[in-house]
Formats: structure tokens, C-alpha cells, sequence
């Protein structure tokens, strides 16, 4: 602990600014000091519940003989910004929420961290921050929210995009809003959030259990204080992410998210954690994986359950019970025991929501990597979530050089079965940020023509998208990638079952049309995106800002 820091004649500055923000000269000098970000936002219900999550954390630090300190985190909410440009900011996003919580830690010196996240970039973020800073840390979820119930149905975000563009009218959609959204916490859908939240237990980061407890369920407020309580404990015991998260815990998250079908975005955020901690991870290691695990989770989009029932039925432990004769068990847990001991106390529960590997919902993965000349680096799908129809392809290229351009299109009539849609220049650096295509997604599903019409992009869907849609084309279009060179009428191959998109050009025509290609100039001169476009690594490697070499140390 860094008591040093805040005892002695040299710390008499440091301390009167504690004491004049309240807190007592025994409390800075003698107990260790844990930063408490917290990612409240009124805008959005995945964190607007928060406040008083938080509030019980301190609780149990205060408890437990600690100081907490919180501080603000910045969040926002990605459905707000869907449809939009803005949207590009989010993956963005991951790397400020990062870089706030290194900023604010290092400058006030905790002893270690509990942060508070539920929606998406933000809780990856926070996981990042986590990585880099390299203190006893742990986070804390604020769980899904409850469905809503719209004429007697379970309806959830996603459904009202759909009702949106299948032609519902104002007053329709009105009702629709004052049913499908009921409570606090992340969209109850396996889209990014919820992924996110489970894949902090599989890390090491949540405590075994609570990542997907609904918002509304009280259980939330006696884990967070529990939490709070655990993390004094964690600071002494001096347990690290560095020690709590090796590259076989990273394998475990690997298989957890293929057996969960988690959001394709959850590869860029497991790259990119790896590369924080300096180990070498590639999409062959998803590759790998996706052979061997199946799809055990039938929540939305892979079939009709939310993660309240996700939760009930069992939640994150019970899809590692069901894991554990593939999972590396001999790894450590947060409670300073190894997975296996973790797991001899979890009593499977195969049901309707989790499934076991001898009975999957699906033989396919929750996530695939295909390749082929249009992607020779790598480029992702979700089976579960394509339709038999779509599995198969070979289609004329419709070529877009945005999701607007898309989106105008679709909507005019311009899209018919059999076209093969491709948006590029929507990338890490071409966007920049690494959009998601959740307009032009929504628009096919509004449309039904999500199960006669493919979709290609260098750009990012969201965990609520279906159909066959294929993103994180690499290399990306603003890299030269073959996807720049793709022409209005080529042909394409989608083949999911093979793992294989390509262009059906010959290798002598790619070449002609590279040297007729230019590079765009970045779309923003200045701000955030354009350091984000200069900085960030390339989306196999996880698309973050991480500019340093692999094996790169942070020292506090």
C-alpha cells in the first residue's frame, strides 16, 4: 500500500487536500486509498441506476476498514447515437474511459480500484484500464434490465428498430416506447453490454455471480457492498490483474464467449486487453476454439430467452460448469483459489436457457473467423445468428462507401435477394472510430430481406444484429485492403459453414484497379477520431490506442 505517500512532512499538501474534501487524518494516513470510478450517466438506463450502486461499494469499503474515493467516468449510450455519425465514437469511447481512469489514478495514487459499468465500451474500458494500471482492482455491473411487454409479447430494444423500418406507425412506435424499455440496467440481449459483463467473471475482474443480476433485483445493492468489502481484502493480499489474468484465463474467455455467442465486438476487446498485458494473442486463437465449442446459450439473438433468464437460469458459472472439461481450471480466481476449486462448488443446471456441450443449442460456435482474398487478415460472423438461407452465398457486390449511402439505398428500393451489400471505409481508421451498422441492419430486418440479402464491412455490428452480416473486414478499406477495390457487380462467396469470404476477381484485375486506387484523406483534421485514427492498431489487434510495442511496461 502506498501509505509512505501520505504520511511524512513531504505529504502535508497532499493531505490537507484530503482532509478538506472531508475526509479525517486516521482515514489518509493509515487506510489504504481505493479510487471508485464510477460511470454514472442520466441519460442512458444502463447507468443512470449507478449512483446508488456505487454508493453501496463505498459502503462495504468503508466497512472493510478503506477509503473510498469515487470519481466520475465518461458514458454514454450507444442506442442514442444509432442512425447517426456519432455512433463512430464509441469504440472510441473504450480508449477515453481508459485513459480517464489512468489519469485520475495514477495522479492520486490508489492503492486499488473498484469501478462501476454496465453498458458496452464503457465496462471494456474500465477492463482496460484495469490491464494497464496493474493494481488490485475489481468491478462491479449493473446487470441487465428487465424485457418489456408489449400486447402480449417479451419485447426487447432491438424489436422496436424493427417495428421502425417494417413501416409502424408514430403512434404505434409511442406505445411501443412506453413498454420495451421497463427498468434500469443494459439491454437484456446478448449485444455488447451483457457480453461484457459476463466475460468480467471468466477475467477475474467481477465476483463469481453477479455480473448479470438484473438492475431491478435488490441482490445488486448486497453483492456491490460485498464487492466493496472484497476489494480492502484484495488491496492487501496485493492481487493484480497481471497475476489474475494470464493468457490461459484469456483462452477461458475465449471459450466462454464462443459458447455464449457474445458479441463479435468482444474480440476486439479481448485482443486489445491481451496486447495491454503484453501477451500475444491472434484471431487463429479464436480460430482454434471455434472448432471445439459449440453454442450452449439460447439468448437473443441466438434464441428467445434474455439475460434475466440467462441469469436464473444458472448465469455465467453455470455455462463455466457446463465448460470445465475444456476450460484451463488449474488457472487462479479472484479469491485466491484456482478456477477448479472455483468450480467443484457449482452444481450444473442444464436447462432451456444453458444448454451442455454433449446437448448444444447449435453444433456451430457463438463467433467464427472467415477469410478469403476480401479478408485475408480476418473478418468475423456470428452463425447462430445467420439463417440457413444466408449461410451459403454467391451474389453481385452492391458497393457502398459508407452505412448512409447503404441505408439510402436499402430504403429506396435499390437492395433485392441475392445482392451482396458492402460498406467500407467505415473501419478503425476509415470511420474513423470502427462504426456500427446497426442503421443498415435494421433497415434489411425492418425490410425482411435479412434472409435473402449479405452484408460485408470493415465496420463493427452491434450484439443485437442477426443475418449475414460479416465485419472487421481485414485489412480495412483506408488500408488498402482488397475490400477498396471491390466494383459495383463483382461477385462474391459468403461461405460461413467453410469459413471462407472472397471476391471472385482475378488476382491480375485486383492489381490493376490497386494501382488506379487512392487513399482518402482522414475524415476528421482534428479532435478525438483523428487521434484515434493515427493511434489505434489494426481491428485484428484489437483496433484500441496502443501504439506502444507488445511487451510494453507502465510504471507507476
Amino acid at each position: 500500500m502506498s501509505q509512505e505517500y501520505w504520511n511524512g512532512a513531504q505529504a502535508a499538501h497532499r493531505r490537507v487536500m484530503m482532509k478538506a474534501a472531508g475526509y479525517s487524518d486516521g482515514d489518509i494516513r493509515k487506510k489504504p486509498h481505493i479510487g471508485v470510478p464510477n460511470s454514472y450517466m442520466a441519460g442512458s438506463p444502463g447507468t443512470a441506476h449507478l449512483r446508488q450502486i456505487t454508493e453501496a461499494v463505498k459502503e462495504g469499503i468503508w466497512a472493510a476498514g478503506g477509503v473510498p474515493v469515487e470519481f466520475g467516468i465518461p458514458a454514454t449510450c450507444g442506442n442514442i447515437a444509432n442512425g447517426a455519425e456519432e455512433l463512430k465514437y464509441e469504440q472510441v469511447g473504450r480508449d477515453i474511459v481508459a485513459m480517464s481512469i489512468e489519469f485520475v489514478t495514477r495522479v492520486h495514487n490508489f492503492d486499488g480500484l473498484v469501478m462501476t459499468a454496465s453498458c458496452d465500451n464503457i465496462i471494456a474500458g474500465c477492463y482496460l484500464a484495469a490491464m494497464r494500471l496493474d493494481i488490485p482492482t475489481m468491478v462491479v455491473t449493473g446487470g441487465s434490465m428487465q424485457p418489456g411487454q408489449y400486447c402480449g409479447k417479451t419485447v426487447v430494444e432491438a424489436d422496436l428498430d424493427a417495428a421502425r423500418f417494417s413501416g409502424a406507425s408514430e403512434e404505434e412506435l409511442m406505445e411501443m416506447e412506453d413498454n420495451v424499455c421497463p427498468s434500469f440496467g443494459a439491454c437484456p440481449s446478448m449485444g455488447t453490454a451483457n457480453t461484457m459483463q459476463m466475460l468480467g467473471e471468466v477475467l477475474n475482474l467481477v465476483l463469481p455471480g453477479t455480473s448479470t443480476i438484473p438492475a431491478s433485483d435488490n441482490a445488486k445493492l448486497r453483492k456491490a457492498r460485498e464487492a466493496g468489502k472484497y476489494a480492502v481484502e484484495l488491496v492487501k493480499s496485493g492481487r493484480r490483474p497481471s497475476q489474475l489474468i494470464t493468457r490461459e484465463v484469456l483462452m477461458n474467455a475465449i471459450m466462454f464467449d464462443m459458447a455464449v455467442a457474445g458479441s463479435t465486438n468482444a474480440v476486439l476487446h479481448i485482443l486489445s486487453f491481451a496486447y495491454e498485458l503484453g501477451i500475444r494473442l491472434t484471431l487463429e486463437d479464436f480460430e482454434k476454439y471455434a472448432k471445439e465449442i459449440p453454442c450452449i446459450n439460447a439468448v437473443v439473438p441466438s434464441g428467445p430467452y434474455t439475460v434475466v433468464d440467462f441469469h436464473y437460469a444458472g448465469g455465467v458459472m453455470n455455462v463455466m460448469k457446463m465448460l470445465e472439461s475444456k476450460l484451463f481450471t488449474e488457472v487462479p480466481g479472484m479469491y485466491g483459489i484456482s478456477w477448479k476449486e472455483m468450480l467443484a462448488k457449482v452444481t450444473p443446471r442444464e436447462n432451456e436457457v444453458i444448454h451442455s456441450l454433449e446437448r448444444p443449442l447449435f453444433q456451430e460456435p457463438g463467433l467464427k473467423i472467415l477469410r478469403g482474398n476480401l479478408s485475408p487478415n480476418g473478418a468475423i460472423v456470428r452463425p447462430t445468428a445467420v439463417y440457413d438461407e444466408v449461410k451459403y452465398m454467391r451474389g453481385k457486390a452492391k458497393v457502398f462507401d459508407g452505412d448512409r449511402a447503404a441505408f439510402e439505398a436499402i430504403q429506396a428500393g435499390e437492395i433485392v435477394p441475392g445482392d451482396i451489400i458492402v460498406i467500407r471505409y467505415e473501419g478503425c481508421k476509415g470511420a474513423p472510430g470502427m462504426k456500427e451498422l446497426m442503421l443498415s441492419i435494421d433497415a434489411l430486418i425492418g425490410l425482411g430481406l435479412h434472409k435473402s440479402v449479405g452484408l460485408i464491412s470493415d465496420a463493427r455490428f452491434s450484439g443485437f444484429n442477426f443475418g449475414a452480416i460479416i465485419g472487421h473486414v481485414s485489412p480495412e478499406a483506408y488500408d488498402g485492403g482488397n475490400i477498396a477495390l471491390v466494383e459495383n457487380g463483382d461477385a462474391i462467396v459468403i461461405d460461413i459453414p467453410c469459413g471462407e469470404v472472397s471476391l471472385l476477381v482475378s488476382e491480375e484485375e485486383l492489381q490493376e484497379r490497386r494501382k488506379r486506387w487512392v487513399c482518402p484523406p482522414l475524415k476528421e483534421e482534428k479532435g478525438c477520431l483523428n487521434l484515434f485514427a493515427r493511434l489505434c492498431r489494426p481491428a485484428e489487434e484489437g483496433g484500441a490506442m496502443q501504439p506502444w510495442d507488445l511487451d510494453a511496461k507502465f510504471h507507476g
